[in-house]
C-alpha cells in the first residue's frame, strides 16, 4: 500500500525534526547542538553567501571596475603629486606632474585581454565620468566666482 501525498523530500529539510537531527542527517559534518552550547546550527547562523557575489558575474566586474576608475582618477594623481613634492624641488615637481597622464595606459592595456575587458571598460567609464564631474564642477565654481567678483 502506497501513500498518496507529497513526494518524499530530504529528511534533513523536514521542519518537524529537531535541529541537531536535521544537521546530522544531512551528512554535512555538522556537530550536534549540544556540543555547541547554543542550540543553533552553525550553518543556519552564517547562511549561504549571496548568489550574485561571484567575481565572474557581470555585475561584479562592472561595479568594481567603475569604482576602481573613480578612485584611480582621484588617488593616483594625488599620490604622484605628493611623491614628486617629497623627492624633487617644487619647480621640478610641477614640470614632471603632467606625466601623470600616462596612467590612462593602465585601463587601455586591460582592454586587450578578454578576461579583463569588461572590468577595463567600466574602469574607463568611471575614470572619464569622474574627470568630467571634476572638470565641470571646477568650471562652474570658477564661473560663479568670476560673476560674483566682477
Amino acid at each position: 500500500m502506497t501513500e498518496s501525498g507529497p513526494p518524499a523530500t530530504d529528511p534533513a529539510a523536514d521542519p518537524a525534526r529537531p535541529r541537531a537531527t536535521r544537521a546530522t542527517a544531512s551528512g554535512e559534518g555538522a556537530v550536534e547542538a549540544s556540543q555547541h552550547g547554543t542550540g543553533a546550527d552553525p550553518e543556519e547562523e552564517q547562511g549561504p553567501p549571496p548568489s550574485w557575489w561571484h567575481s565572474s558575474h557581470p555585475t561584479f566586474a562592472g561595479l568594481i571596475g567603475f569604482f576602481t576608475g573613480v578612485a584611480f582618477v582621484i588617488v593616483v594623481p594625488g599620490i604622484y603629486a605628493a611623491l614628486l613634492s617629497l623627492v624633487f624641488s617644487d619647480a621640478t615637481a610641477q614640470r614632471l606632474f603632467p606625466l601623470v597622464a600616462l596612467i590612462i595606459v593602465v585601463p587601455l592595456v586591460l582592454l586587450i585581454p578578454r578576461k579583463t575587458r569588461r572590468f577595463a571598460q567600466f574602469m574607463l567609464l568611471g575614470t572619464v565620468a569622474t574627470a568630467l564631474v571634476i572638470g565641470l564642477t571646477a568650471a562652474l565654481v570658477l564661473w560663479v566666482l568670476v560673476q560674483l567678483g566682477g
